[in-house]
């Protein structure tokens, strides 16, 4: 039980103490004196605690003898030391606190009440102003510097590459078992740009718990990470952030993670997340433990299914479902563009899902006289060209067009007479956003309750996998990116020749 201690304001131990307290530097001797004369000196026995996370009060503290530490949803992460004080924001704003301070062992405090400091009976407003304006400047030093929060980042997950359904369901699940595992989840609010940029607003804290969320929701940036289950999009990727193919870019990120005390660092994307993970993981201390959830429209991680794959078919055949009532209905021959910049997973299977006319893959050549002459003998026809299509034959030939319509001008180019209008149409990024199905969510649950496991057992540089029902988990250097689709399966979204 804590204890009141008496003492003199003149006391040499207590003016020599508060000379070391940064915000009052300012205050002269007889201004010092004045405010010892309001201080209360306390003593706290070992484990018992000083403030509890989620109270409202208005009393800072100073460190005479022993030690302190602050515990934030029930993690310590920083201890305080004589000359050490804390509370301090509690003079100027009456927030919950944001974490729970206890004595590590017998330890002794001056407790400073702004009731008292407001108090003109007591103290000179003179003085009480100075010492509020020391306060003052310190805290806008905070907000300028970050919480204190995201100084020990536990877990930390890094969303990045293009969009796909699954980010933010995967992302709920990490956060929902390793939260109830004990640990803290921290994700980088634009991807790797966050981690090069690395200053407090470029991280989020997720919290799984309701209850421990309702004491520390006055945070900046904590978030409550249920909703995330069933959210579209990925909410903390950046657009593009090519620098970080970069070497130098990629030990600034290293740096900063070694700075921000990440244990396990954690990567959800496609096969450009992966190279990124994949070259930090190089860089970084074993200690650190890395890890990789596959998300991707176009399957391009090899060796497991894909989060987001299973939606972007779904949605993907639907489109061109659309495009083959129309062409039937107008006489026309759609040539349509999609996701597949490699093996072409995303068009071949919703252009066979959706009965279409022919899927062309970037890995494959044509016959472009029989196609064409087999289009000029039919009223309506839906072509699905993958994008990665002859994308370095393009590029040589400084092509402006998209695949579908590089395709289009092969085409043409036979000298084939055609009966019906081509028309061309670039692959449709609102796929990207589609809301994820079940099939995806269940899979996003599966590899965040593997990567749990595999925390837990102090793997590291891994990947959970799911493979026709089988969990498993791979080895970065055994993980490929090119996943290119099976020819024999190609052969039966060929409804042409």
């Amino acid at each position: 039980m804590s204890s009141d201690i008496k003492f003199s304001s003149s006391d040499p131990s207590v003016m020599s103490l508060l000379h070391q307290v940064v915000p009052l530097k300012g205050l002269t001797e007889a201004e010092l004196g004045s405010l010892a004369a309001i201080l209360k000196k306390i003593r706290y026995r070992a484990d018992e605690l000083v403030i509890t996370e989620g109270q409202t009060g208005s009393t800072a503290y100073i460190v005479c003898e022993g030690n302190f530490s602050l515990d934030i949803m029930e993690r310590s992460t920083k201890s305080f030391k004589p000359g050490d004080f804390f509370g301090e924001i509690a003079l100027v704003d009456a927030r919950p606190r944001m974490g729970t301070v206890r004595a590590v062992q017998n330890s002794v405090l001056l407790c400073l009440d702004g009731k008292d400091l407001d108090d003109e009976s007591r103290i000179h407003p003179r003085t009480a102003k100075k010492i509020y304006k020391g306060f003052a400047r310190l805290i806008s030093s905070y907000l300028r510097s970050g919480s204190q929060l995201y100084d020990n980042l536990d877990v930390l997950i890094v969303q990045d590459g293009g969009c796909a359904p699954g980010y933010n369901p995967v992302t709920s699940f990490i956060s929902e078992y390793l939260c109830k595992a004990g640990r803290n989840v921290f994700v980088a609010a634009e991807g790797f740009r966050s981690l090069v940029e690395n200053a407090a607003k470029d991280y989020r804290c997720l919290v799984y718990d309701p209850n421990v969320y309702r004491k520390v929701e006055h945070i900046p940036g904590v978030i409550f990470s249920p909703p995330l289950r069933e959210a579209r999009g990925a909410d903390f990727r950046a657009e593009r952030f090519p620098d970080f193919k970069q070497k130098k870019m990629q030990e600034i990120a290293a740096k900063n993670i070694l700075e921000r005390k990440v244990k396990v660092l954690i990567g959800i994307g496609g096969n450009g997340t992966f190279a990124g993970m994949n070259a930090l993981a190089a860089i970084l201390p074993p200690r650190i433990k890395s890890f990789f959830i596959p998300v991707t429209i176009d399957s391009d991680i090899s060796g497991t299914e894909c989060i987001g794959e299973y939606t972007g078919v779904e949605v993907g055949a639907e489109k061109i479902r659309s495009y083959m009532a129309d062409a039937r209905t107008h006489k026309r021959i759609y040539i349509i563009e999609m996701m597949g910049a490699r093996g072409g997973f995303h068009a071949l299977y919703s252009c066979w899902g959706a009965g279409a006319h022919r899927a062309v893959l970037p890995s494959s050549r044509y016959d472009m006289n029989a196609i064409a002459a087999s289009l000029s003998k039919r009223d309506n026809a839906v072509i699905v060209v993958a994008e990665g299509y002859k994308q370095e034959e393009r590029k040589k030939k400084k092509f402006g067009g998209n695949a579908a319509e590089y395709f289009r001008d092969e085409l043409l180019a036979t000298g084939t007479k055609f009966v019906k209008r081509i028309i061309c149409e670039g692959f449709s990024r609102d796929i990207r956003g589609a809301a994820p199905n079940n099939l995806d969510i269940m899979l996003a649950q599966r590899m965040a309750r593997q990567l749990t496991r595999l925390i837990a057992a102090g793997k590291s540089r891994r990947m959970p996998a799911v493979i026709s029902g089988a969990e498993s988990s791979i080895s970065f250097d055994k993980i490929t990116t090119d996943n290119s689709v099976e020819v024999e399966l190609a052969s039966l979204a060929n409804r042409l020749t």
